[in-house]
């Protein structure tokens, strides 16, 4: 994903330009007049849901109205996702989708929602990447030492993920598949059950979401071998992408993207969009982004678009070559 663009930054700059007083009026007298529920397809409690929480303080403040979380989870993100996508077209129902949103359609049998005709994109908002993590006790230092040591003791080695069906689960998929290694997958409920079972040494490797890994490896309970973004994590900046590590086909980076129904006016997609462009790139915000691992993009509605397009066709093709399916 590209990283915020200067467009993107001058429009941040010119709204924050404008009187609070002038906001507060076209807020009250456009949109919205009344709270606004933004929808979250997962429990409370992640960096996800934080973020969103975030977001919402801020568009409270700038709008002068409450944006309000609410956690719909269930179906692996599916839940809420279909939720939204029954509401009413007016801007009082926003979507908080992640990676799950173009996994899931091929992932399940059937999902309550047409990722192709349900939603409108607001913005792709932040990144976060995938990090490889292994017990200290296992002797590999590199991706490649590692994938050596896999191959050289077939059956012996597993790894965790937060659970069926996730970006972290996917990506060591990814890895297992394209090297064929003989490496068992054993999903938790969450980062932090998975992470912990690497810590203990139960699971010697895992894939897991940055922010959960990085307090492990700063204190030294676990190892970093990769991460799968394009560039070093800030978090992170000892540790190699995968690209470098000489893997550069595996691809592991998560999104939260902004959406509402199909149907929505541009006018309230425009305002939406100018404003997470402010919240993003504001520096308390840029701060407590690279804390909770994510990388801000505030993409435009067109670009979110081209990615949800083209991710649909890479997951399906990916997810029924592995046979994978909840």
């Amino acid at each position: 994903m590209r990283p915020i663009r200067r467009e993107f930054l001058a429009i941040a700059a010119a709204a924050l330009a404008l009187p609070i007083t002038s906001r507060t009026l076209w807020s009250q007298h456009v949109y919205p007049t009344r709270p606004v529920r933004l929808i979250v397809p997962f429990p409370p409690g992640g960096a996800a849901d934080i973020f969103t929480r975030l977001i919402a303080q801020k568009l409270s403040d700038r709008f002068g109205k409450q944006f309000y979380v609410e956690n719909v989870a269930g179906a692996g993100g599916s839940a809420g996702t279909g939720q939204a996508a029954r509401a009413a077209p007016d801007g009082y129902t926003v979507l908080f989708a992640f990676g799950s949103f173009v996994t899931n359609p091929s992932l399940y049998a059937k999902v309550p929602y047409d990722p192709d005709k349900d939603f409108e994109p607001v913005t792709l908002a932040v990144t976060a990447t995938t990090a490889l993590i292994v017990n200290p006790s296992v002797p590999a230092k590199t991706v490649k030492e590692l994938i050596d040591l896999i191959k050289a003791n077939p059956g012996k080695y597993s790894f965790a993920s937060p659970g069926f069906g996730t970006q972290p689960h996917l990506t060591g998929e990814q890895l297992r598949q394209s090297l064929a290694l003989d490496l068992v997958h054993v999903p938790f409920a969450g980062a932090g059950p998975s992470n912990a079972s690497v810590v203990a040494g139960h699971t010697l490797i895992g894939f897991s979401t940055l922010a959960a890994a990085t307090p492990h490896v700063n204190d030294g309970t676990l190892r970093a071998l990769a991460v799968t973004s394009t560039q070093r994590s800030r978090a992170l900046p000892d540790v190699p992408t995968i690209a470098e590590a000489g893997y550069p086909n595996i691809k592991g980076d998560s999104w939260i993207g902004v959406m509402v129904p199909a149907g929505t006016s541009k006018d309230i997609i425009a305002s939406l969009h100018r404003e997470i462009v402010v919240a993003v790139t504001q520096p308390d915000m840029m701060q407590r982004l690279a804390t909770l691992g994510y990388d801000p993009v505030a993409g435009t509605p067109e670009e979110f678009a081209q990615v949800i397009k083209t991710e649909l066709v890479t997951w399906a093709k990916f997810i029924r070559a592995a046979n994978i399916k909840m």
